[in-house]
């Protein structure tokens, strides 16, 4: 029986050279990792902060409106009076809980597009640094290895382009829900106008 035994030899200049790119590589890119993973933190504590922000004035808002409509109902002199306070606190109550969900979805749509925008670019970059090593690798390869490494360098093609199609459809998904969303809080927004002018002309 005939065993082929095939190695290929590399001069061990070229193993240590090789071995630094690497080392080197992942030294740059566990730094800018590191950076990275610092200012998604931050940013993340910037929402953090808009939302608890948010909250405080919310809340104190409804705090005076509680004080404001509980003078008012002690004041009242009759049912008629009473109802007519009742219904007059309902509408402002809408309009105030669209406003608080816009501001929300705004806190919440602006990290969202910072983290985003950070992984398309730390994608972008991977990508690149992947096509790097390959070209490398490619130019390194052995004789008659052209067909596998073309083969390669079509799946990794493909893969990024069906890559960048995903994220052209989350983006028009979320601009879709964007539009949705304002158009909604806009219709909350005229029905609390119509409302409020409706018990204007009938006051």
């Amino acid at each position: 029986m005939l065993h082929c035994n095939m190695q290929l030899q590399l001069p061990k200049s070229t193993y240590w050279r090789i071995y630094m790119l690497t080392a080197e590589q992942m030294l740059a890119a566990q730094k800018a990792n590191l950076e990275t993973l610092f200012g998604l933190t931050s940013k993340a504590f910037e929402g953090v902060e808009k939302l608890v922000e948010l909250n405080v004035t919310a809340t104190r808002a409804a705090l005076t409106e509680a004080a404001e409509t509980a003078q008012s109902a002690l004041s009242v002199k009759d049912a008629q009076e009473f109802l007519a306070l009742q219904a007059g606190m309902f509408q402002p109550l809408a309009e105030k809980t669209a406003a608080y969900s816009r501001h929300l979805y705004d806190i919440a749509s602006s990290a969202g597009a910072e983290f985003g925008r950070n992984v398309e670019a730390q994608m972008a970059e991977s990508q690149q640094k992947f096509l790097s090593v390959v070209d490398s690798a490619s130019k390194n390869a052995p004789a008659g290895s052209e067909t596998a490494v073309a083969v390669f360098k079509s799946a990794v093609a493909a893969g990024n382009n069906a890559l960048e199609s995903v994220q052209k459809a989350v983006k028009q998904a979320s601009e879709v829900a964007e539009a949705n969303f304002n158009a909604v809080a806009s219709t909350a927004g005229k029905t609390g106008t119509s409302a409020r002018a409706k018990r204007g002309t009938a006051a």
